[in-house]
């Protein structure tokens, strides 16, 4: 996996194409830092403030830009509430202290739905060119507040089957809206469960491979 990092005066930047969706927040809010369509150095963290660059990381969703500040009250920190946000016709995207079959993950992450992606579990923009079409604002299911909201989201991708997350977890629309809270779920990855984004067995009869 190929992390490109970048030192400057305050902060440090780490860019991983691997987990990049092109969500493009980065070069069309930051311009400046996050230069698109340029040869050779594109990523300038001292034309912003530390604080603006964590800023610029958190909206990241997929966790391909993390940074380090020299005051390390920046850094970033677990969130308060772990959610698995459904994409409009796209991915996962996961904000909680994620492990993935045991491993660390950080705290961001999206993860494919679609089935496509060549680099799973994460999505890799697949969706895009696949013509996959899938809501982000399924129907609410009815489930009660959780005592504890935060803590670790243990991510296992079955083989040949959905993701399984363990722990405490929210299920948000694209526009916020809570859809189901849990401890653990199964989610489909194969793109054809008619109950998404949860899995209906629909792997086995599509012969999904993973």
């Amino acid at each position: 996996m190929s992390v490109e990092t970048v030192v400057g005066k305050e902060v440090t930047i780490y860019f991983d194409s691997s987990k990049c969706i092109h969500s493009r927040h980065c070069v069309l809010d930051r311009p400046d830092v996050f230069v698109p369509n340029v040869k050779g150095d594109w990523i300038f963290p001292d034309r912003a403030t530390p604080a603006e660059i964590a800023m610029i990381a958190y909206n990241c969703p997929s966790g391909a830009i993390r940074f380090e500040a020299k005051d390390t009250s920046l850094n970033e920190k677990a969130p308060l509430v772990n959610t698995i946000r459904i994409r409009e016709n796209g991915p996962l995207a996961v904000h909680a202290i994620i492990t993935i079959l045991g491993k660390s993950a950080g705290y961001r992450a999206t993860l494919c739905r679609c089935g496509n992606s060549q680099n799973k579990p994460f999505c890799d923009g697949a969706h895009a060119t696949s013509g996959f079409i899938a809501t982000g604002e399924v129907a609410v299911k009815p489930s009660q507040p959780l005592e504890k909201r935060d803590g670790t989201l243990a991510i296992e991708p079955l083989v040949n089957g959905p993701l399984m997350v363990k722990g405490n977890q929210e299920v948000v629309t694209g526009t916020g809206k809570t859809v189901n809270r849990d401890v653990e779920t199964h989610l489909c990855r194969c793109g054809h469960s008619q109950n998404k984004p949860y899995c209906d067995g629909s792997h086995i009869k599509v012969g999904f491979k993973s």
